[in-house]
């Protein structure tokens, strides 16, 4: 019979995804003494990581999370969160934040674009099937521009490889191009931060209105570990779970998705899944959806297509050629995560029309690029970003502080709406920001 763990620390994070690793290597490489519980597990050097059976291993459920609507949620558990698992895509987080909720991130996010390197790909490996589609919008009177990314074609040489970015690189970048938050967990580790994984931390210990640590499993075996600061940052649908078990029944009551969804459409050519995805994007604030070029890798098409009838299915054998545009809304609060396990997530009457929207947009782009129009179909919805569900101005004041002194919240969770656009270098700030102010004696 084993007993029970016991840590100890000055701060705690859960989770290591962008939030969670900013704010551990800030506080580290300060001198604070830092303990970062992961529930999952680095996977990045294994041979099945960037494979479809890797997605299967570490994705939440296997990848079959889906909400009560039928909507498909990938979400990684492990050393470095969503950035295991996403495009590369690096967007200035939006102007509402500061100007509506008093969030000013600027200048974390300006030192972040420094430091990675973060801009867009260059032209000859942008791909030309994303390029003929940027092209065609911008004929049509959408301003498409080069998405800026979180890629390096110079890191695969470091590690070694050749630069080989295609549709696949949303199971797990295996070439190395692509900054993973991973890697600012280890260099926190290398400044004295102890890093716990497969930790399932289950609920924060509060004494007197103070958060003095918190408890799980690791295993079979129970674990308390003990702080006066805790920092939740176990992301969009992790988070509300661990604070709802902690008494704060206000986390996740509501949530946004960023929902996203491809519109397809066959041409002659070589389409977009093997291209480099989201090297091209629109977006417009007035709007209320961002385009990208997007298709699903080629094992995972035919399983979202033959939702939408034999017909979209039997495309799979077309894969090559098709050229695919994602639709990023920006969605309503509503559903939430519940207690009992379930989660929610319907779209309004304003999504569905923003929706509808944005696929004739997207049709009309398509054909205009060379597809066929009896063969464009838009595939089932997807969640992108779970997030909105412990949100600044409701349930966090502006420092991403909670009701509970000394307990804070730092992941997508804190959305106060949905962002529209890709999150990481928005967290990043986010991180950076709430780093500086807890070492600023707050």
């Amino acid at each position: 019979m084993f007993g029970k763990i016991n840590f100890s620390a000055e701060v705690i994070i859960v989770g290591s995804g962008p939030g969670g690793a900013s704010v551990a290597r800030e506080l580290s490489k300060n001198g604070k003494k830092v303990l970062v519980l992961e529930r999952g597990y680095d996977h990045r050097n294994r041979f099945y990581y960037g494979t479809y059976l890797g997605a299967i291993r570490y994705s939440d459920r296997m990848s079959l999370l889906f909400t009560e609507e039928g909507l498909n949620i990938i979400a990684p558990i492990m050393v470095g969160g969503a950035t295991s698992m996403f495009c590369g895509c690096a967007t200035e987080p939006p102007g509402w934040l500061k100007d509506k909720y008093g969030v000013d991130i600027k200048a974390e996010v300006n030192q972040t674009i420094d430091e990675l390197n973060i801009q867009p790909l260059a032209e000859d490996l942008r791909g030309s099937a994303s390029t003929r589609i940027a092209m065609a919008g911008r004929a049509l009177g959408y301003d498409w521009f080069a998405q800026p990314k979180f890629m390096d074609p110079e890191r695969s040489q470091q590690h070694g490889k050749r630069f080989n970015c295609q549709a696949t690189c949303m199971l797990g970048c295996r070439c190395g191009a692509k900054w993973n938050a991973a890697e600012w967990v280890f260099e926190a580790v290398a400044a004295g931060a102890r890093l716990v994984e497969g930790a399932r931390v289950e609920k924060v210990i509060a004494e007197d209105g103070h958060a003095t640590g918190v408890e799980g499993r690791i295993g079979t075996r129970k674990f308390t570990a003990r702080a006066e600061t805790v920092i939740v940052s176990a992301g969009g649908i992790g988070s509300p779970r661990i604070l709802q078990k902690s008494g704060l029944n206000q986390a996740g009551v509501g949530m946004t998705m960023d929902t996203t969804v491809m519109i397809y459409g066959a041409t002659r050519q070589e389409g977009t899944g093997k291209e480099p995805p989201m090297s091209w994007s629109w977006e417009s604030p007035d709007a209320g959806y961002m385009l990208s070029t997007l298709t699903d890798p080629w094992l995972l098409y035919p399983l979202a297509a033959v939702r939408k009838g034999i017909g979209p299915a039997l495309r799979w054998f077309q894969w090559r050629k098709m050229l695919g545009i994602m639709i990023k809304l920006k969605d309503d609060i509503s559903g939430g995560i519940y207690p009992d396990g379930k989660i929610r997530k319907p779209l309004t009457a304003s999504d569905n029309q923003r929706l509808a929207e944005a696929y004739q947009v997207c049709r009309r782009i398509l054909i205009e690029a060379g597809a066929k129009k009896s063969s464009i179909f838009m595939r089932p919805l997807i969640g992108t970003h779970p997030s909105g569900t412990v949100r600044i101005g409701s349930m966090l004041d502006h420092n991403l502080k909670s009701e509970i002194d000394g307990l804070y919240v730092c992941d997508a969770s804190v959305f106060p709406e949905a962002l529209d656009r890709p999150t990481v270098l928005t967290i990043i700030g986010l991180g950076k920001r709430l780093a500086k102010y807890l070492l600023n004696g707050n």
